[in-house]
Protein backbone atom coordinates (compact mmCIF):
# COMPACT_ATOMS: atom_id res chain seq x y z
CA UNK A 1 0.00 0.00 0.00
CA UNK A 2 1.36 3.78 -0.58
CA UNK A 3 -0.95 6.01 1.50
CA UNK A 4 -1.61 6.28 5.17
CA UNK A 5 -5.04 5.65 5.54
CA UNK A 6 -7.57 2.83 5.04
CA UNK A 7 -10.91 1.46 5.08
CA UNK A 8 -11.71 -2.01 5.41
CA UNK A 9 -15.24 -3.76 5.10
CA UNK A 10 -17.00 -7.20 5.30
CA UNK A 11 -20.23 -8.09 4.48
CA UNK A 12 -22.16 -11.37 3.69
CA UNK A 13 -24.05 -12.18 0.74
CA UNK A 14 -27.04 -14.39 -0.03
CA UNK A 15 -26.81 -16.65 -2.35
CA UNK A 16 -29.64 -15.34 -4.51
CA UNK A 17 -27.95 -11.73 -4.19
CA UNK A 18 -24.65 -13.34 -5.12
CA UNK A 19 -23.96 -12.63 -9.19
CA UNK A 20 -25.86 -9.09 -9.04
CA UNK A 21 -23.53 -8.95 -6.13
CA UNK A 22 -20.20 -9.06 -8.00
CA UNK A 23 -21.70 -7.30 -11.12
CA UNK A 24 -21.87 -4.58 -9.00
CA UNK A 25 -18.98 -4.55 -7.36
CA UNK A 26 -16.38 -5.23 -10.12
CA UNK A 27 -18.38 -3.70 -12.77
CA UNK A 28 -19.44 -0.19 -10.90
CA UNK A 29 -18.88 0.47 -7.46
CA UNK A 30 -15.01 -0.35 -6.75
CA UNK A 31 -14.76 1.51 -9.80
CA UNK A 32 -16.76 4.37 -8.04
CA UNK A 33 -14.51 4.22 -5.06
CA UNK A 34 -11.53 4.42 -6.84
CA UNK A 35 -12.15 7.52 -9.12
CA UNK A 36 -13.37 9.30 -5.58
CA UNK A 37 -10.12 11.59 -5.25
CA UNK A 38 -8.02 10.32 -2.06
CA UNK A 39 -9.03 6.88 -3.16
CA UNK A 40 -5.80 4.86 -4.51
CA UNK A 41 -6.63 0.95 -5.31
CA UNK A 42 -9.51 -1.43 -4.10
CA UNK A 43 -8.66 -5.16 -3.18
CA UNK A 44 -11.40 -7.85 -2.55
CA UNK A 45 -11.25 -11.32 -0.89
CA UNK A 46 -13.85 -14.12 -0.64
CA UNK A 47 -13.93 -16.00 2.32
CA UNK A 48 -12.84 -19.54 2.08
CA UNK A 49 -15.84 -21.62 3.39
CA UNK A 50 -18.92 -23.18 2.45
CA UNK A 51 -21.77 -22.19 4.39
CA UNK A 52 -21.70 -18.28 3.92
CA UNK A 53 -20.78 -15.99 1.07
CA UNK A 54 -18.52 -13.89 3.02
CA UNK A 55 -16.25 -10.91 1.40
CA UNK A 56 -13.41 -8.41 2.67
CA UNK A 57 -12.63 -5.20 0.58
CA UNK A 58 -9.53 -3.50 1.61
CA UNK A 59 -9.31 0.16 -0.11
CA UNK A 60 -5.83 1.93 0.30
CA UNK A 61 -6.44 5.86 1.00
CA UNK A 62 -3.92 8.70 0.76
CA UNK A 63 -4.55 9.47 4.24
CA UNK A 64 -7.20 9.09 7.05
CA UNK A 65 -8.77 12.23 6.43
CA UNK A 66 -10.46 10.88 3.07
CA UNK A 67 -12.95 9.19 4.84
CA UNK A 68 -14.87 12.48 5.67
CA UNK A 69 -13.40 14.80 3.22
CA UNK A 70 -16.33 16.21 0.97
CA UNK A 71 -15.34 14.24 -2.36
CA UNK A 72 -16.48 10.52 -0.06
CA UNK A 73 -19.38 12.01 1.37
CA UNK A 74 -20.54 13.34 -1.85
CA UNK A 75 -20.39 9.92 -3.34
CA UNK A 76 -22.08 7.90 0.07
CA UNK A 77 -24.85 11.02 -0.27
CA UNK A 78 -25.99 10.10 -3.64
CA UNK A 79 -25.79 6.36 -4.11
CA UNK A 80 -26.82 4.99 -7.44
CA UNK A 81 -29.72 3.31 -8.13
CA UNK A 82 -27.66 -0.39 -7.99
CA UNK A 83 -25.77 0.42 -4.92
CA UNK A 84 -29.58 1.26 -3.10
CA UNK A 85 -30.33 -1.79 -4.31
CA UNK A 86 -27.50 -4.07 -3.43
CA UNK A 87 -27.28 -2.22 0.41
CA UNK A 88 -29.70 -2.69 2.18
CA UNK A 89 -29.15 -6.69 1.09
CA UNK A 90 -25.54 -6.84 2.72
CA UNK A 91 -25.44 -8.73 5.85
CA UNK A 92 -23.44 -8.96 8.85
CA UNK A 93 -22.38 -5.58 7.63
CA UNK A 94 -19.19 -4.13 9.41
CA UNK A 95 -17.07 -1.33 8.33
CA UNK A 96 -14.10 1.07 9.41
CA UNK A 97 -11.17 3.11 8.25
CA UNK A 98 -8.70 5.44 9.34
CA UNK A 99 -4.66 5.33 10.17
CA UNK A 100 -2.17 1.82 8.67
CA UNK A 101 0.47 2.54 11.82
CA UNK A 102 3.03 -0.25 10.29
CA UNK A 103 4.02 -2.62 7.52
CA UNK A 104 6.40 -4.73 7.04
CA UNK A 105 7.04 -6.97 3.59
CA UNK A 106 7.31 -6.68 0.16
CA UNK A 107 3.66 -7.13 -2.29
CA UNK A 108 0.33 -8.14 -1.73
CA UNK A 109 -0.42 -11.71 -0.98
CA UNK A 110 -3.29 -13.51 -2.10
CA UNK A 111 -4.57 -15.56 0.94
CA UNK A 112 -4.87 -13.64 3.77
CA UNK A 113 -6.26 -13.19 7.37
CA UNK A 114 -8.29 -9.75 8.25
CA UNK A 115 -8.69 -9.92 12.22
CA UNK A 116 -10.58 -7.21 13.79
CA UNK A 117 -9.05 -6.75 16.83
CA UNK A 118 -9.86 -4.29 19.45
CA UNK A 119 -5.91 -4.06 21.04
CA UNK A 120 -3.61 -2.52 19.30
CA UNK A 121 -0.37 -4.12 19.69
CA UNK A 122 2.09 -1.47 22.07
CA UNK A 123 4.85 -1.98 19.57
CA UNK A 124 2.84 -2.46 16.20
CA UNK A 125 6.28 -2.53 14.03
CA UNK A 126 7.78 -5.13 16.35
CA UNK A 127 4.58 -7.65 15.69
CA UNK A 128 4.33 -6.67 12.15
CA UNK A 129 8.52 -7.69 11.53
CA UNK A 130 8.48 -11.15 13.39
CA UNK A 131 5.43 -11.98 11.56
CA UNK A 132 6.46 -11.11 8.05
CA UNK A 133 10.20 -12.75 9.04
CA UNK A 134 8.01 -16.20 8.89
CA UNK A 135 8.42 -18.41 5.73
CA UNK A 136 5.68 -17.63 3.31
CA UNK A 137 4.34 -14.56 4.69
CA UNK A 138 4.43 -11.66 2.16
CA UNK A 139 3.15 -8.61 4.30
CA UNK A 140 1.62 -7.42 7.24
CA UNK A 141 -0.13 -4.11 8.33
CA UNK A 142 -1.62 -3.26 11.28
CA UNK A 143 -4.24 -0.33 11.04
CA UNK A 144 -6.49 1.71 14.15
CA UNK A 145 -9.84 2.79 13.20
CA UNK A 146 -10.80 6.35 13.47
CA UNK A 147 -14.32 6.12 14.75
CA UNK A 148 -15.12 9.63 14.41
CA UNK A 149 -14.51 9.81 10.77
CA UNK A 150 -15.96 6.57 10.05
CA UNK A 151 -19.33 7.11 12.07
CA UNK A 152 -20.37 10.54 9.90
CA UNK A 153 -23.99 9.80 8.90
CA UNK A 154 -24.78 9.21 5.23
CA UNK A 155 -27.42 8.49 3.11
CA UNK A 156 -25.42 4.83 2.39
CA UNK A 157 -25.44 4.19 5.72
CA UNK A 158 -28.88 5.04 6.12
CA UNK A 159 -29.38 2.11 3.75
CA UNK A 160 -27.60 -0.64 6.11
CA UNK A 161 -29.02 -2.18 9.33
CA UNK A 162 -26.80 -2.88 12.35
CA UNK A 163 -23.40 -1.82 10.87
CA UNK A 164 -20.70 -3.10 12.72
CA UNK A 165 -17.48 -1.23 13.67
CA UNK A 166 -14.29 -2.35 15.25
CA UNK A 167 -10.68 -1.02 16.61
CA UNK A 168 -8.06 -1.88 14.89
CA UNK A 169 -6.93 -4.25 12.02
CA UNK A 170 -4.22 -6.90 11.59
CA UNK A 171 -3.76 -7.82 7.95
CA UNK A 172 -1.53 -10.96 7.58
CA UNK A 173 -0.61 -11.85 3.40
CA UNK A 174 0.31 -15.34 2.87
CA UNK A 175 1.81 -17.16 -0.15
CA UNK A 176 -0.64 -20.05 1.17
CA UNK A 177 -2.98 -21.12 4.21
CA UNK A 178 -0.28 -22.89 5.90
CA UNK A 179 2.04 -20.39 6.32
CA UNK A 180 -1.16 -18.23 7.26
CA UNK A 181 -2.29 -20.59 10.67
CA UNK A 182 1.79 -20.67 11.68
CA UNK A 183 2.16 -16.73 11.26
CA UNK A 184 -1.39 -16.28 13.49
CA UNK A 185 -0.03 -18.88 15.76
CA UNK A 186 3.20 -16.43 16.27
CA UNK A 187 0.87 -14.01 16.24
CA UNK A 188 -0.98 -15.72 19.42
CA UNK A 189 2.03 -16.04 21.47
CA UNK A 190 3.64 -12.53 20.82
CA UNK A 191 0.90 -10.60 21.23
CA UNK A 192 -1.41 -12.46 23.54
CA UNK A 193 -3.45 -9.18 24.42
CA UNK A 194 -4.27 -8.60 20.67
CA UNK A 195 -5.65 -11.79 19.52
CA UNK A 196 -7.25 -12.89 22.72
CA UNK A 197 -9.89 -9.40 22.09
CA UNK A 198 -9.46 -10.26 17.88
CA UNK A 199 -12.60 -11.75 15.66
CA UNK A 200 -12.20 -15.60 14.90
CA UNK A 201 -10.07 -16.09 12.35
CA UNK A 202 -10.74 -17.12 8.86
CA UNK A 203 -8.75 -17.75 5.72
CA UNK A 204 -9.80 -15.08 3.02
CA UNK A 205 -8.56 -15.54 -1.26
CA UNK A 206 -8.16 -12.55 -3.66
CA UNK A 207 -11.17 -12.34 -5.80
CA UNK A 208 -10.86 -8.58 -7.58
CA UNK A 209 -8.22 -5.60 -7.74
CA UNK A 210 -8.64 -2.40 -9.32
CA UNK A 211 -5.59 0.67 -8.63
CA UNK A 212 -6.83 3.85 -9.92
CA UNK A 213 -3.26 4.39 -11.55
CA UNK A 214 -3.62 1.74 -14.30
CA UNK A 215 -7.67 1.22 -14.61
CA UNK A 216 -9.49 2.01 -17.40
CA UNK A 217 -12.27 3.90 -17.33
CA UNK A 218 -12.62 5.59 -20.64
Amino acid sequence: MRGSGFLAIWSDVAAQDLTDYRHWLTREHTTERVTTPGFLASRVFCATRDDVNRFFILYELEAPAVLDGQAYLARLNAPTPWSQRIMPRLGNFIRGGGTMVTRAGRGEGATIMALRVETLPERPEELAEALVARDGIAAVQIGATDEARTSVPTTEKGMRKDEGFFSGLLLIEALDRAALRTALEQARTIAPDVLGRASAPEIYQSMFALDARIADFG
